[in-house]
């Protein structure tokens, strides 16, 4: 390893803090060998044993109604759109009796930007899941859906924040964090606000109690530097609160977007290898990092957990947003058990805020 992959290696045994510097290197020019292995000793530093987590979820809708026409999405239709759908609180609580009966501990809802949905509907989700299966976490509603909410119901995000608080409410998705770099957004989602937007509301849900996770979609219009502006991002947010539980990156799906035709080098295995990687250097303070089996394919997903990652992520019961780019693919619990021993790792199950629920 050349000089400059001495320093980071150094650095980062030493428990330094990696600059930008450092950080282009990770994402650019570290031999990839190398980086997995140096992911992977911080990995077993931070966490010493052989345990590799996975939850029991799914991750249902509630509406396909979006007004934010996101370039990178498969998924959404505008208002009066044929294939436009939403659905009643009944209908959703049937979703998540069906994730409960089949053993989820966290059900994953989010939804499109709809304009006809009053807070109520929101809220109700929430009381009446605590009421009705308390053995499940709600983990409801996306940065960009509460900022949703609050314009359509006249109030504060905050506020929206503590109404969902008050319901019963304790952690968020990270979803809708795309690539937090003002260029970025403004290319692929310029109706969705900057990074502030999705920053200040976990700020916010932090500063509550709130947990959450922080994702990153990548492999569209990004480059080198604006990667960096999201871990810088992610990196200043959890020094102030420590309220990110992971951090998930997974690579962008194409098919039925506007944004197919516009691939950048972030792609493949290699480069999610990289980016995992790179993101267990560079997130110092973000405890767990997660391997998208889903996203990226279960084999990856093995190779993952020699790169940094510790986490499996869910069973995922029910996704539709993957789907509707024509990317699809399913698994078991018995599955996951099975393909994390034949990493070479102990499986366990945990809950939403990576509480051990049993081993397997």
């Amino acid at each position: 390893m050349e000089l400059t992959g001495e320093r980071v290696r150094e650095k980062v045994l030493a428990g330094e803090r990696l600059d930008r510097k450092d950080g282009h290197w990770l994402l650019v020019e570290a031999p990839l060998l190398e980086l997995g292995a140096l992911a992977n000793e911080i990995r077993f530093r931070r966490i010493p044993d052989k345990r590799v987590t996975f939850v029991i979820d799914s991750n249902p809708n509630y509406t396909n109604v979006c007004i934010t026409d996101c370039q990178f999405c498969a998924f959404y239709r505008k208002p009066g759109h044929p294939e436009a759908w939403t659905l009643t609180v009944d209908e959703v609580l049937a979703k998540v009796e069906s994730a409960a009966n089949a053993g989820a501990t966290t059900v994953l809802l989010q939804g499109g930007h709809n304009p006809e949905l009053p807070l109520d509907y929101y809220l109700t989700i929430v009381r009446e899941t605590l009421r009705r299966f308390p053995q499940v976490t709600p983990h409801f509603f996306t940065a960009s859906e509460i900022q949703t909410v609050a314009k359509v119901s006249g109030l504060a995000f905050t506020d929206v924040l503590d109404r969902l608080k008050e319901a019963g409410q304790r952690t968020l998705p990270g979803g809708g964090a795309e690539v937090l770099s003002t260029r970025v957004r403004t290319r692929i989602e310029p109706k969705k606000g900057g990074p502030d937007a999705w920053l200040d509301v976990h700020r916010e849900a932090h500063r509550r109690g709130f947990k959450s996770t922080a994702t990153m979609m990548y492999g569209h219009v990004e480059d080198t530097d604006d990667v960096l502006d999201h871990f810088d991002a992610i990196r200043a947010l959890q020094d102030e609160w420590g309220g990110f539980t992971a951090f998930v990156p997974w690579s962008f799906k194409p098919n039925n977007t506007l944004l197919e035709k516009w691939i950048t080098q972030h792609k493949g295995p290699n480069a999610y290898l990289r980016m995992l990687a790179a993101s267990r250097l560079y997130l110092d303070n973000v405890p767990h990092v997660q391997a998208s089996w889903f996203s990226e394919g279960k084999k990856a997903g093995q190779i993952a957990l020699h790169f940094g990652a510790d986490d499996w992520g869910g069973t995922l019961f029910e996704e539709n947003v993957h789907k509707a780019a024509e990317y699809v693919n399913t698994i078991t619990v018995d599955e996951i058990v099975t393909l994390i021993r034949e990493a070479g790792f102990t499986p366990a199950q945990r809950n939403t805020e990576y509480e051990i629920l049993r081993s397997c």
